[in-house]
């Protein structure tokens, strides 16, 4: 545990040394969402509707790229084949990682989630409770991101699996249309995509007050994603590049 902590201590100090790289993960998604906000100004109905959606949408994706093209160049430049001639473990690696970049995106949630609901006006009942599936969602773009870096050996190369892993996400999570009515081989598929759950569940809180057990079960299941995608990112992490 002290090497993994060690490694996201020197990960987040990298990153306080790149102020682009912070302001892209931490203000991006709320500039997205401002942005979102005004293309339906005549509208204020879309915004709400949609707008918890797009809440949970823009952290996910601007996280799964941001991990996973930092992961390809600390692979390319070097640093990870040094730091596994040390007696640091790949999980203890890809663990350290994982903190560094889930605090990043424990900032970009709530920054964005505070401008959505106070500065531009969400309407939605209870606001902790779509601040936790923001974060939520953030750290599963995180996690997403350790695992497609491994099967990367660019960063052009990683930016290309986001249409392989996110975008499919994207148009069979019932943003654009109810996962009910798609053909049944699309809704199985859906059913096994995570980022279809949180869309449920922020769809859910977009009209309810209420925390139901559909709410307790979409929460699990990301979280379980999240350890998932982590694990495998530390199995498939390799200790020398190509």
């Amino acid at each position: 545990m002290t090497r993994t902590l060690a490694t996201a201590r020197r990960v987040l100090h990298q990153l306080s040394h790149d102020p682009r790289s912070i302001a892209l993960m931490v203000l991006l998604p709320s500039v997205l969402l401002t942005l979102f906000k005004y293309i339906y100004d005549g509208q204020p109905g879309i915004f709400d509707r949609v707008g918890p959606q797009m809440l949970g949408l823009f952290p996910f994706i601007v996280m799964f790229l941001v991990t996973s093209v930092t992961m390809v160049r600390e692979r390319t430049s070097g640093t990870l084949e040094r730091l596994l001639t040390t007696p640091l473990k790949r999980g203890e690696l890809i663990g350290g990682y994982a903190i560094a970049f889930g605090i990043a995106a424990l900032a970009q949630a709530l920054v964005s989630s505070a401008v959505a609901i106070w500065l531009l006006d969400l309407n939605v009942q209870t606001p902790w409770a779509i601040i936790l599936f923001a974060v939520v969602d953030a750290v599963l773009g995180t996690a997403l991101g350790l695992l497609m870096s491994a099967f990367a050996r660019t960063e052009f190369q990683a930016v290309e699996f986001m249409p392989l892993v996110v975008v499919p996400q994207i148009l069979l999570c019932g943003l654009l249309a109810p996962r009910d009515s798609l053909p049944k081989v699309l809704n199985w598929i859906s059913d096994v995509l995570p980022l279809s759950y949180a869309t449920d569940s922020f769809s859910e809180l977009a009209h309810s007050d209420v925390w139901s057990s559909t709410l307790s079960r979409n929460l699990g299941i990301l979280v379980g994603c999240c350890a998932v995608a982590i694990a495998l990112a530390s199995l498939t992490l390799r200790r020398r590049t190509p």
